[in-house]
């Protein structure tokens, strides 16, 4: 019988290849997507080795609007179906709002919004009618905190992907389909290399920290169980439902006093965005 198959994207690196590592060692195949391909190809072959799954590698940039396509595409083309999604392609635009150009916020929006909704809308008919589907949005507790100085629209976009896979929640449970927004914290991956904000988020205390691994296993395992929303480690756990109960004014006071000088620590670098995946 044919192993059922979960798309990853951002699969390269960090916590979308943990997710992928996951599935994997579940007996699931893969159809790996990011820009690098050569880390795609390297990492289908451990996974062939490890776990003896099949995997897709498909090269592409989900901040062009062509990609989804261009994905679904590739993968019928190879004859198979997508029982799994996992969207997690992203990456952080430092600065803030208007130091910012609306081409780097509108690739944004593409790539860590539009990209997840499209590909979701292309792979959930397929799962409706088989009857199964698993589908994993990478959103953050970023989401579940009030916005803070810089990456303005990060927050934002989270809590989006939030109430989005809420609403997939409801809508895929007569279809066998299960849908959890995945909302980590700081996580020990290229992210923050890649945003050159490496140095700073450095300083932060190790119980903020979780690894890729516990991420992914989080993930996997909410989603096994529909839940909608995970929030992966004791520490976050206890600041999201603190924030749930405090007043908004006093929520937006405790992030004003302990993330302003991070953040706008991040806006002076200057940095451009860069990808992740």
């Amino acid at each position: 019988m044919t192993r059922r198959l979960v798309l990853v994207t951002g699969a390269s690196s960090g916590i979308g290849k943990a997710l992928a590592r996951e599935f994997a060692a579940n007996g699931w195949d893969l159809a790996l997507t990011a820009r690098r391909e050569d880390r795609l190809i390297e990492f289908a072959e451990e996974m062939k080795a490890q776990y003896g799954v099949d995997s897709l590698t498909i090269a592409a940039d989900l901040s062009k609007s062509s990609a989804p396509k261009k994905i679904i595409d590739a993968i019928a083309a190879a004859d198979r179906q997508i029982d799994g999604l996992v969207n997690n392609a992203g990456y952080g635009l430092p600065g803030t709002f208007t130091e910012t150009s609306w081409k780097q916020q509108s690739d944004f929006i593409q790539l860590m919004l539009t990209s997840y909704a499209e590909l979701v809308h292309r792979v959930m008919p397929g799962m409706e009618e088989r009857g199964y589907g698993r589908i994993i949005n990478v959103a953050s507790v970023a989401g579940l905190m009030p916005g803070s100085r810089g990456h303005t629209l990060y927050a934002g976009v989270k809590a989006a992907l939030i109430k989005f896979s809420q609403s997939l929640y409801f809508e895929g449970k007569a279809h066998g389909i299960h849908s959890t927004a995945l909302c980590p914290g700081f996580t020990y991956s290229e992210f923050h290399d890649v945003n050159e904000t490496r140095s700073m988020v450095s300083k932060l205390p190790n119980f903020w920290w979780l690894t890729a691994e516990q991420v992914a296993m989080a993930g996997f395992n909410a989603v096994q169980r529909n839940q909608p929303v995970v929030v992966p480690g004791l520490w976050y756990k206890f600041l999201t439902g603190l924030n749930q109960i405090l007043p908004n004014d006093a929520s937006m006071w405790l992030m004003s006093r302990n993330s302003g000088s991070f953040r706008q620590g991040e806006a002076d670098t200057g940095k451009g965005a860069k990808t992740a995946a």
